[in-house]
């Protein structure tokens, strides 16, 4: 980062509370429930080394992702301000996780052997949540190198620079690994959970329909198929790699890493380029789209055609973009994500089945709580031989952060167009929860949009009742999971983050099939040398737009100061220009024989600041409103600690 970690703008806050903010009690009251949860789910489920207590059998396709998901947002809690040992309880789980899935035979030198990095990406939140709390933790750090040079160094295998791909659709630390694995090599029609998602080809002569597999040899040449053409060669849920590849660079900015992300999702630009816009799923070994596929842009795996479509590219491109935002400090690549969504809403319809229409309908309807007789607008999520199909509602979660990353006007149409014919008011807080940690864009999007302005109370109350039913769901099952279901465990993760960071960050959620995290604004505490949110501090971010952040700091405990470092970006790469907030006229404090507690008078001041961060003073029960004016990506983001904070000048 550009900025020194020193010699930082002061503002002192000089506003007592009158008013006590409802958001803010029930903020800090998450944080505590929270920091009670984890805990216990710790001793409730995991050995003294941090590993899940599982005595089951591993089999051949699961385990990496499933295991280190359960934790994947604990070093986020500790990043917003959750308990000083939360960090060193999550790198034991880490380390736990990781021994325990070597013993598998899943991992070799700290990383995943061989899997599709739809998995990986999942897997790897964890890892990059930890680089990120602690960058000056030298064993992560030589980790996040030693891991991303799995695919920059050519050695390696997995990456073939002259045809700028990754080589297979499963690599790791062992390598490619050829096709599919042992999973399928046979693929039978009595895999009935894969059923909603149709054929994974659907050009094998004599096989037509899903009932047709359950003919063996039928299920042997789907497998074998699958195998050679599915199996090798690039696929777009690739992309995702570029996240293991940019957490290396913030480190030491290495050209080396840089040059890889640049490179890579260059290469898969001028494939979409070449196929209007639109980015193909699929590349063949020689470097050729479509060499495996008849010469088709879809068809890959985890691509357009099969099983996901949308899902999954648009998950991947997302990703890429926003890695080549955060390397470039341009925002050109974001079509290869825009593009798709575009793409898909042009061909939109609106039904009222939104439900049963597509293979994974049901899931939103439940979550949005929507009737079945409600219109909604559906997109179509795959395309094959056949054209578009399997429609869905769309996916708000791409549209925000298309919006987040630039403030566009275009990119706010586009998401505002969205709330027509959305089935549900967009100011409405669902009450649902599911492992990603998102879903719920729209009522935030309304708040800072100024058109749903209690929603950081709902919120709240939404994420206290989240935590609660995972407490009661833990308690009422204190063993093992039920039949050996490795996914168990995610389901009773009580650690819930997507309203605090959207209340206290500006963001939203990392993106989860391996996003790094973003942020309009993150927190230190300067006294106590670690990031997040001091004990007893509320943070709100009321407005984030092109220009800057509107944000509110309280401190809630009666006898302590607290000193606020207040960083623009996740990294540091935007810069604050200038500091605008409010400030006490006078003492605030009135004459004792006056009846009316007095509303502070206040005035507004404005001093320059010219870094990515300040340090904010809190008095105790006192508060600020602060306009940083910021410029966004001016600095090169680093992963950089929140020790040695001087302040320079008070204001």
């Amino acid at each position: 980062m550009d900025d020194p970690q020193d010699d930082l703008t002061r503002v002192e806050a000089t506003v007592p509370v009158r008013e006590t903010p409802l958001w803010a009690v029930l903020e800090r009251r998450l944080f505590a429930l929270l920091d009670s949860a984890w805990r216990e789910f710790g001793a409730t489920y995991c050995g003294p080394d941090g590993r899940l207590t599982y005595g089951g059998r591993m089999h051949h396709r699961d385990g990496v992702d499933d295991f280190y998901e359960p934790f994947f947002n604990w070093p986020v809690l500790y990043r917003l301000g959750g308990a000083d040992d939360l960090l060193a309880s999550a790198k034991k789980h880490w380390a736990g996780v990781t021994a325990q899935l070597t013993e598998f035979g899943f991992v070799h030198d700290e990383y995943e052997v061989g899997y599709d990095w739809f998995h990986q990406g999942e897997s790897l939140n964890f890892f990059y949540a930890l680089c990120a709390a602690d960058p000056d933790d030298a064993a992560f750090r030589e980790r996040a190198l030693r891991f991303a040079r799995l695919y920059t160094d050519p050695a390696r295998g997995n990456y073939d620079p002259a045809a700028r791909i990754i080589v297979a659709p499963h690599t790791g630390s062992g390598g490619p690994r050829p096709g599919l694995g042992t999973e399928w090599t046979e693929y039978s029609a009595h895999q009935a959970v894969m059923k909603p998602y149709g054929l994974p080809l659907d050009d094998l002569p004599g096989i037509t329909g899903w009932d047709d597999l359950y003919a063996e040899e039928n299920a042997r040449r789907m497998g074998d198929a699958m195998q050679e053409r599915l199996g090798r060669g690039d696929t777009a849920i690739n992309l995702a790699a570029t996240s293991l590849v940019t957490n290396a660079w913030l480190y030491d900015h290495d050209p080396e890493f840089a040059d890889w992300v640049v490179e890579y999702v260059g290469a898969w630009r001028e494939r979409a380029a070449a196929n209007g816009g639109l980015i193909p799923d699929n590349v063949g070994p020689s470097g050729v789209v479509g060499e495996l596929h008849d010469g088709h842009w879809y068809g890959g795996h985890y691509g357009w055609a099969w099983p996901h479509g949308l899902h999954s590219v648009e998950a991947a491109a997302m990703i890429a973009a926003v890695n080549e935002t955060l390397v470039t400090g341009g925002t050109a690549g974001l079509d290869l994500a825009r593009v798709p969504l575009d793409t898909v809403i042009a061909r939109g319809v609106v039904r009222t089945d939104a439900a049963t229409a597509g293979s994974m309908g049901w899931g939103w309807a439940q979550k949005m709580d929507v009737a079945p007789d409600v219109p909604v607008r559906l997109v179509p999520y795959r395309h094959d031989l056949n054209g578009w199909f399997d429609l869905h509602p769309v996916p708000l979660v791409y549209p925000v952060w298309l919006w987040w990353l630039t403030s566009e006007p275009a990119d706010r149409e586009r998401l505002e167009s969205l709330e027509q014919d959305a089935g549900f008011d967009w100011r409405d807080t669902k009450w649902f929860q599911d492992k990603e940690e998102q879903g719920h864009e729209a009522p935030w999007v309304s708040f800072l949009l100024g058109r749903n302005p209690g929603y950081p109370e709902a919120a709240l109350e939404l994420a206290l009742g989240q935590v609660a039913r995972r407490l009661a769901l833990m308690r009422a099952t204190p063993y093992g999971p039920p039949d050996d279901d490795i996914h168990w465990w995610q389901r009773l993760n009580p650690v819930v983050t997507e309203v605090l960071t959207q209340l206290t960050t500006g963001a939203p959620p990392a993106l989860y099939n391996g996003g790094l995290a973003l942020a309009r604004v993150t927190f230190g505490d300067a006294l106590r040398g670690r990031p997040g949110l001091p004990d007893g501090v509320a943070a709100l971010v009321r407005e984030a737009d092109a220009d800057g952040v509107r944000l509110e700091l309280v401190n809630l405990d009666p006898d302590s100061r607290r000193e606020v470092v207040v960083q623009a970006g996740a990294f540091g790469e935007d810069r604050i220009d200038r500091v605008v907030f409010d400030a006490a006229r006078d003492a605030c404090v009135g004459d004792s024989r006056g009846y009316l507690i007095p509303d502070p008078e206040t005035r507004q001041v404005s001093t320059p600041v010219g870094s990515s961060r300040l340090v904010v003073a809190l008095r105790p029960l006192h508060r600020v409103t602060l306009r940083l004016e910021v410029t966004r990506r001016a600095q090169t983001p680093a992963h950089t600690s929140f020790t040695r904070i001087t302040p320079r000048r008070e204001s």
